[in-house]
């Protein structure tokens, strides 16, 4: 992979297997990334290349790391995990209108945006409403002061500044026993 173009295939154990590059397929890789499920890494490689079930068993450690060159855009991945910032589907709303607005147009509305080309959008996002919560939220994990108005945007936005608890199937099941 280079930076120059835009891939539609990786390359495992020396054979090209055709990937899902679009940013919808992406994104959904990455719910199923989120944690060190074993399911979800199994699932994120099932979705992410399309003759998975022809792919040796053997060959899922260079599966999964050309998966993560991909999503890092080409990129070895960094070793340490950076703390979160965003989450892409708590924020989506507000990703979609600053991509957009970089973009110049719907992006949801083509039939294929390719994970590198979102990306670029994304990091082409200037100020504006996603920009103050991610720094909200920076501030808040290193435990800053936050100015007046900082302080007044966080007490109307708490919602969509904290991020929202994930369960796992088995703890939503059992909440919903339990009536929560």
């Amino acid at each position: 992979m280079n930076g120059w173009t835009l891939p539609r295939s990786a390359v495992v154990e020396g054979r090209s297997y055709p990937i899902n590059a679009d940013y919808r397929d992406i994104l959904e890789i990455l719910s199923h990334l989120q944690g060190d499920s074993l399911t979800g890494r199994y699932v994120a490689l099932a979705l992410f290349y399309e003759d998975f079930e022809t792919m040796p068993r053997a060959h899922y450690p260079q599966a999964m790391a050309e998966l993560a060159r991909f999503l890092n855009q080409g990129e070895e991945p960094e070793e340490a995990a950076r703390p979160r910032t965003i989450d892409w589907e708590q924020d989506r709303t507000l990703i979609a209108a600053e991509i957009n607005k970089a973009a110049g147009l719907e992006v949801r509305a083509l039939p294929f945006l390719h994970w590198w080309t979102f990306l670029g959008y994304f990091n082409a996002i200037g100020e504006g409403q996603l920009s103050a919560i991610v720094a909200l939220r920076e501030k808040l994990r290193r435990g800053r002061k936050l100015e007046s108005w900082e302080q007044e945007f966080y007490r109307e936005n708490r919602e969509r500044i904290e991020f929202k608890r994930k369960y796992t199937a088995e703890e939503e099941q059992a909440l919903s026993a339990w009536g929560v």
